[in-house]
């Protein structure tokens, strides 16, 4: 929650990274100062709603028109940068006016710094992305080779990436575990509000149109509140509450009605091994073992000449 300068880079990324956009992206778009998930059900939950939301805003559309507008597509994800741009740094600045009621703002300082640095490179890359797809539509024949791969490259990077911040949600959840269902929420009304206001329903009949306005914001919504509701019973952290007054580290909850192997009465000494001379064995003092006679050929006869 300091000011000080952090290690970035979740992994190491060598040369041969550049053929995998996969580790790429792990490595950038989820750095390593972005705390450990406090529970594999919540994360399952975020990808629900990736997943969810992408299907509802592109797969109604494209399945029921039976066509991919390619270029429409390019300015729909062009929108949704511009509003993550401004969105997020609002939505957040009015958590900061909630939580300056019980808290210093200062504490979150660096924190604030890396998420909007994490939302910036995000940003960045999506921009250079579309507008190196535009430069390949525009040039055509052998000419968009170049920008052609590279935006081929950068896609993967971008869909990749995408999968790493709608986890931490471009590192917010370094400040607020809570914060990237409130801005996955925020972020899906907003995008599916000018539609709202201006009745576009980008040519389907009234029924289908709802649906696909409407179908990503209520899924993200119901899929965020499960996500807050089981932050909050579980783990007791609050949308609400500073994020200073909530436990540094959250460990993740075993299963229910687990618990850590215990030690039984007969159980084996840890520290016994079989190359050990047992009580019983031969040459380690069994109490029951006949002691060998002094002379093996048998008991020596008094009456003998040879001394036997």
């Amino acid at each position: 929650m300091t000011g000080s300068r952090r290690r970035w880079l979740s992994g190491p990324l060598s040369a041969g990274s550049v053929l995998r956009p996969k580790a790429v992206a792990r490595a950038l778009f989820h750095p390593a100062w972005i705390p450990a998930p406090v529970d594999p059900s919540v994360e399952r939950l975020k990808r629900l709603r990736l997943i969810a939301g992408a299907v509802a805003a592109f797969g109604v559309y494209t399945f029921v028109q039976g066509r991919f507008d390619f270029t429409e597509v390019l300015e729909n994800v062009l929108t949704a940068a511009v509003v993550l741009l401004f969105i997020t740094p609002l939505t957040v600045g009015v958590m900061l006016f909630v939580w300056r009621r019980t808290g210093r703002i200062s504490r979150l300082r660096g924190s604030l710094f890396d998420s909007l640095k994490l939302l910036l490179l995000f940003i960045g890359t999506v921009v250079v992305t579309v507008l190196l797809w535009q430069l390949a539509i525009s040039l055509g024949g052998m000419m968009m080779m170049v920008p052609g791969l590279t935006a081929m490259w950068l896609t993967g990077l971008v869909a990749y990436g995408a999968v790493q911040v709608n986890g931490n949600f471009f590192g917010t959840a370094g400040v607020h575990r809570c914060l990237p269902p409130l801005l996955a929420t925020v972020t899906s009304w907003l995008m599916a509000l000018p539609d709202l206001l201006t009745g576009d329903l980008h040519g389907l009949s009234l029924t289908m149109g709802v649906v696909f306005i409407l179908g990503a914001p209520l899924t993200v919504t119901a899929i965020a509140a499960l996500e807050l509701r089981r932050l909050r019973r579980r783990y007791g952290i609050r949308l609400g509450a500073h994020p200073a007054s909530l436990p540094p580290s959250v460990p993740p909850a075993p299963p229910y009605g687990h618990l850590p192997p215990q030690p039984g009465p007969y159980a084996p000494n840890p520290a016994f091994t079989f190359h050990q001379g047992g009580p019983y064995m031969p040459g380690t003092g069994n109490p029951y073992q006949q002691p060998q006679h002094p002379y093996p050929q048998g008991p020596r006869n008094p009456y003998d000449p040879r001394g036997y």
